[in-house]
């Protein structure tokens, strides 16, 4: 049987795993941030607990098993109602909250390694964590700047023109457009193009004659 003492010790150190990590969330003013992060890391922690010492006193019955792993492996299907609410589907397929949804199962299983009396697994898990979250974003950023796609933003007063300036872009094959999308955002109407390469050549020379339209009011480069 487990002493209280030790208890104690697991549920600290998986309320402390859990915090390190929702800092980083809370930093960032996501939905799913210190508070929650240490919960799940908690409560994964008294799940492996209970799960492997709470049927102690039925041991030794005949006919009766004990499979630690089972009420524990419950934790790894279960966050996966938590993460789910973490993820937005938006417009134009885009998908926001993965990395918060993944955080969670990942502090999820500090929990458990936690509440299994892994400390050192948990402890490194939470650093690697860290790095991953909060280390390697400059990375991705630089990363995403050079290779990940983008999507033109044309505003212009009148929908006619922009079906217009949509008609010529069409025409011109070199462009390899991808998809578009017209919305209307207060006064103006948006003409989103998104493409099927980097920003080349002949998309940089379409946006300098672009600029020259009276018919366009303003355009801006969009992260997809």
């Amino acid at each position: 049987m487990i002493s209280w003492e030790e208890i104690l010790i697991r549920l600290t150190l998986a309320s402390l795993f859990g915090a390190f990590i929702g800092l980083e969330r809370e930093r960032k003013n996501l939905t799913a941030g210190l508070r929650t992060h240490m919960m799940v890391c908690v409560g994964s922690c008294l799940i492996m607990i209970v799960s492997a010492f709470g049927f102690s006193d039925i041991l030794g019955t005949d006919n009766v098993n004990l499979d630690p792993s089972r009420i524990a492996a419950q934790v790894v299907s279960g966050i996966g109602f938590i993460g789910a609410g973490t993820i937005l589907f938006l417009k134009q397929g885009t998908v926001h909250g993965l990395t918060t949804a993944s955080g969670l199962w990942t502090v999820a299983a500090i929990g458990l390694a936690t509440g299994g009396g892994l400390y050192f697994a948990a402890g490194a898990t939470t650093v690697i964590a860290l790095i991953i979250l909060w280390g390697l974003q400059q990375l991705e950023h630089i990363y995403s700047s050079r290779y990940k796609l983008k999507s033109l933003n044309i505003v212009f007063e009148e929908h006619e023109k922009a079906f217009d300036v949509l008609n010529v872009m069409i025409e011109n094959e070199a462009l390899k457009m991808q998809a578009f999308s017209l919305e209307k955002i207060k006064d103006d109407y948006v003409l989103k193009v998104k493409f099927d390469e980097k920003v080349s050549d002949n998309i940089e020379k379409t946006i300098s004659s672009l600029a020259q339209h009276k018919e366009v009011k303003s355009l801006f480069w969009e992260n997809t």
